[in-house]
């Protein structure tokens, strides 16, 4: 049968990048307290096409994930990209994996349990050496200082969105990130609450006032003091309460440490 993929162009141009995207497919996350997380994800895969060849193989990258079975960790990541590379003679290929994540967290009083949505990424790719960004999404609650000081009573408060992009020298749990995340605003976001549960939720966010600069530096100082942590990048987007816009603050830094 003709191969016309594989059939030589002429055009001379290169493609960064080719391949599939919008793959839904079950997944299998290590989770620090169950062992193992059973999602849905979204996948996005593909490779550089040198400018030799009219296209790809598109079923290859299906065959590639098919042999992974769903499950997905830091170590098998780069077993995938360097699957693509020889199954698809690319010099280069990206893995991209979107899933919601669920964190047990307890209410603060009553120690109601319940299950948090964090929105998380996989990214790794592979060129001459393999590349790996976690990315997590945690929503929190943000009380605004100027309004605290300016109000004679009460304060605007809104839920907020904590994104934090990491690259690692050793492994870091999304929990971990939460936390980070959580810490630095003025209080989490819980799915379940008792009464005297909101009351110490809303008390916390007053006496913890945060711009979305504020966050941002906070997330800053915790992610600066972990050994773990080679890069980061953090974004805040603030749901304004009493305006009609959002408000956003941004950083992307290296975190050094001194050799032992």
């Amino acid at each position: 049968m003709r191969d016309v993929q594989g059939e030589r162009d002429t055009r001379n141009i290169p493609i960064d990048r080719v391949g599939v995207s919008g793959v839904s497919y079950p997944l299998a996350v290590m989770d620090p307290s169950e062992n193992v997380q059973h999602v849905t994800g979204t996948v996005r895969m593909s490779v550089s096409l040198p400018k030799d060849f009219r296209g790809t193989h598109m079923s290859r990258f299906i065959e590639v994930l098919e042999k992974c079975r769903g499950k997905m960790t830091l170590g098998n990541l780069e077993e995938i990209v360097d699957a693509l590379k020889e199954q698809l003679a690319a010099p280069e290929a990206e893995v991209a994996i979107a899933f919601p994540y669920f964190v047990r967290r307890a209410a603060p009083v009553s120690g109601a349990e319940s299950y948090t949505r964090i929105d998380v990424e996989f990214w790794a790719m592979k060129a001459s050496r393999f590349d790996f960004v976690l990315k997590v999404a945690v929503p929190v609650q943000t009380l605004c200082p100027c309004s605290k000081e300016i109000s004679e009573f009460g304060a605007h408060n809104q839920r907020a969105r904590v994104e934090i992009e990491t690259r690692m020298r050793r492994l870091v749990w999304i929990e971990d990130l939460v936390s980070v995340a959580e810490q630095s605003a003025s209080a989490p976001v819980l799915t379940l609450l008792k009464r005297e549960d909101e009351k110490a939720l809303t008390e916390m966010a007053f006496l913890n006032p945060r711009f979305v600069e504020d966050v941002v530096r906070e997330v800053s100082l915790r992610l600066d003091r972990d050994e773990r942590i080679k890069w980061y990048r953090v974004s805040v987007v603030s749901d304004e309460s009493i305006h009609n816009h959002q408000a956003f603050a941004s950083l992307e830094r290296f975190v050094s440490f001194p050799a032992r």
